[in-house]
Formats: structure tokens, C-alpha cells, sequence
């Protein structure tokens, strides 16, 4: 299998098989991503995932060598299947990207499709794809200069130039920096942290700030009104206020008294 899928907690691992290719992405990979994404987003017992690549790299992109191969399945402009596989995908939950090695070309557009990027030292991030004519169809034009500044965009979309784990965390586009073989094990941590918050409030907020790239600011307004009431209608408010009143959350710790 191109990909593996495990499960600690209420937590998916995704993990992209493919080493002997820096886990270069092909079309039946890219098909076999995008399904089990979905299958994670329609998961009850799943609360946030980890996106990771084998062999010490995270995902050098697509798979030239099949490209060049006669691996060149169509991809529809219109769904929400994206040539890498989910990075069209509107996931209701979050992930997390665990990045050892190299993240580039569709392997760092499919780091921008996640929510948060925890990177080790040695990663290397870089729109590599540049210097092959390959172009960015997994909104790596949209996503980088909204995550980063088109400034910064506009330096590595251009040059295509290699940019360091440190370079990435300065800007932005890391949000973990740790040693060298501990992305996994820091990105597990953060899942956890995030999956022990009530789930309901977390997820209305978080799709509230992903939809207000596309609103004005007035549906912005509108729009997070709407999903903030509807998790206080859901009697979670109130159940958090409740713990709070009882000393839950006090000094910083924080414990989720009971099932989400």
C-alpha cells in the first residue's frame, strides 16, 4: 500500500509510503489520500489528524518519473479532488502536517492544505517544481501568500529556491520547530492538545476563519455570529462555563471533564 492509516486515540495517523520516491505522489496515491481524508472527515471517533511521510522526507510532490511515464489521469477543474488528492478538500476537522525532510513542490502545497505544520530542523521546504516546468494546481498560488505574505510568496514561487525549517518557521509556514526525528511525536502532541477541547466550539471557529477568505466583511460577521451560536444552542457554552465555575481550566491546565 502507497498509504498507511493508523489510529491512537482519537487521533488518524496518515502516513505516505512511497520512500523509494521521497514519497512522490502518483495518481492511484493521490486517489488513495483523497479517499481515506474523506473517510477520516466523515469519522465520528476521529478528532484531528496527522499527515506524515516514511523514509525521512514528507513529500517531494508528484511523481515525475510516472508523469513522464504515461501516469496522467485527468484531473476534474470543478471537484473536489485535487491532483495531489485532498488538497481540495474541505475538512471539518484539523490536520496536521509532521515534516521530516523535503516538503516541495505538490508535497508543500499539500503542507499548506493543512491546518498546522510542525517541521523538523533539517526539513526543506522550496517550489522545487519550478525548475521543471511544473506548475502549482493544488492552490500553492493561494494558499502561500495567504499563509505567508505575497512578499514571501512571490520570493519562493519566483525563484523556487530552497528554503530552510528555520527560514520557514520566521515567516510563518512552520508553526513547530523541533529536532530532528521528533515531528511525528511533537505533531501527536499538539493533536492531542487540540483534540481535548471541547470539539463543537473548536471546529465553528475554525471554520469560521477558513470561510472568510471568501465573505465580505459584513458575511464574515454574519457568518461567525451564526456558527458561535450554534455551539451555545448545542449546551456546550454552558457546559464549559459550568466547568470553569467549578475550577476547570484555572492557572492554564485544563482537562476535558467528560466525553466531547
Amino acid at each position: 500500500m502507497a498509504i498507511t492509516l493508523s489510529q491512537q486515540g482519537n487521533i488518524a495517523v496518515v502516513t505516505i509510503e512511497r520512500a523509494e520516491r521521497r514519497n512522490a505522489v502518483d495518481s492511484v496515491t493521490a486517489l488513495e489520500l483523497y479517499k481515506i481524508f474523506k473517510q477520516i472527515d466523515q469519522d465520528d471517533a476521529v478528532s484531528v489528524a496527522v499527515l506524515t511521510g516514511s523514509g525521512g522526507n514528507f513529500c517531494a510532490g508528484a511523481d515525475l518519473k510516472a508523469f513522464a511515464e504515461g501516469d496522467r489521469k485527468s484531473i476534474d477543474i470543478d471537484g473536489d479532488l485535487g491532483p495531489m488528492g485532498p488538497t481540495r478538500l474541505k475538512m471539518g476537522k484539523p490536520v496536521i502536517a509532521a515534516i521530516e525532510g523535503y516538503a516541495v513542490a505538490g508535497g508543500l502545497e499539500m503542507a499548506l492544505w493543512c491546518d498546522m505544520r510542525v517541521a523538523a530542523r533539517s526539513a526543506k521546504f522550496g517550489v522545487f517544481c519550478r525548475r521543471f516546468g511544473v506548475p502549482l494546481v493544488d492552490l500553492g498560488t493561494i494558499r502561500l501568500p495567504r499563509l505567508i505574505g505575497q512578499s514571501r510568496a512571490a520570493d519562493m514561487i519566483l525563484t523556487g529556491r530552497e528554503v530552510s525549517a528555520k527560514e520557514a518557521y520566521d515567516f510563518g509556514l512552520a508553526n513547530r520547530l523541533v529536532e530532528d526525528g521528533s515531528a511525528l511525536s511533537e505533531a501527536l502532541e499538539v493533536a492531542k492538545q487540540i483534540a481535548s477541547f471541547p470539539q463543537h466550539c473548536m471546529r465553528n471557529d475554525r471554520l469560521s476563519m477558513l470561510a472568510q477568505w471568501e465573505l465580505t466583511d459584513e458575511q464574515a460577521v454574519h457568518y461567525e455570529m451564526q456558527k458561535g451560536l450554534e455551539v451555545i444552542s448545542s449546551g456546550e457554552t454552558l457546559k464549559g462555563a459550568s466547568a470553569f465555575s467549578s475550577g476547570v481550566g484555572r492557572h492554564g491546565h485544563f482537562e476535558e471533564p467528560s466525553n466531547h
